[in-house]
């Protein structure tokens, strides 16, 4: 759902109307505390959000929704009549994704949009690293197994990281010694092995996956 707060009726329903014509389903608001209020039942995938808005101005919406974490998450396209350096820098130093001037045109508005959500969907697919129901989340550096948090040392879930964005391949000892300690790997040393030992366990029914290649090191098995 994209979310258009625009105060001039007739911009904000071509908007939404060019929107849900090119495959998406859009919505309009004609102010700030319009926009909030639907924000306490949903959550959009993007807004477009006008400078000049009566009451709350745009600048000061983009600046709610970038310093609240449940809301820093949502891509917001700026637009506005002014096309000042000034309100562009200000809007993409809060945290816009993106600036259009007015008067703009409605393909370049979904072109703009595409790009944007392309660039959100990139960054969640790098953020999330996923075994089934094991989720590793690259931002937060957070563990969870059927959507319940495991608690993990630094150097294990570094381990999992690693195990993660590597499925399949095999890790000697020293090379998850140089990797994860940033030092090189002293033979007779079981740090790497103890690690893995408490690994295993914490990941419950995953912990299998971590297989022992023997006289060689550890690999994850992607697939079982």
């Amino acid at each position: 759902m994209i979310w258009c707060v625009e105060d001039d009726a007739n911009i904000r329903d071509i908007e939404v109307y060019t929107l849900n014509s090119t495959g998406f389903q859009a919505s309009g608001f004609a102010s700030g505390t319009e926009f909030f209020e639907a924000l306490k039942s949903a959550t959009p995938e993007l807004v477009i959000l006008d400078i000049m808005l009566p009451g709350e101005d745009g600048v000061a919406i983009l600046n709610r929704l970038k310093t609240n974490p449940e809301t820093s998450d949502i891509p917001v396209i700026m637009a506005t009549a002014k096309g000042s350096e000034y309100d562009k820098i200000q809007s993409l130093d809060l945290g816009a994704d993106d600036y259009m001037v007015k008067p703009f045109g409605m393909m370049e508005m979904v072109s703009r949009v595409k790009a944007v959500l392309r660039r959100v969907q990139k960054s969640e697919i790098k953020k999330f690293l996923r075994l089934d129901t094991l989720v590793l989340n690259q931002t937060d550096h957070t563990v969870n197994i059927d959507e319940e948090r495991i608690q993990l040392t630094f150097k294990e879930y570094e381990l999992l990281e690693l195990f993660l964005l590597n499925p399949g391949k095999v890790f000697t000892r020293d090379m998850l010694f140089e990797k994860i300690w940033g030092m090189e790997y002293i033979g007779e040393s079981r740090t790497v092995d103890m690690h893995i030992k408490t690994l295993r366990q914490k990941l419950k029914h995953y912990g299998n996956r971590i297989e022992t290649v023997r006289h060689v090191g550890y690999r994850l098995e992607a697939s079982k």
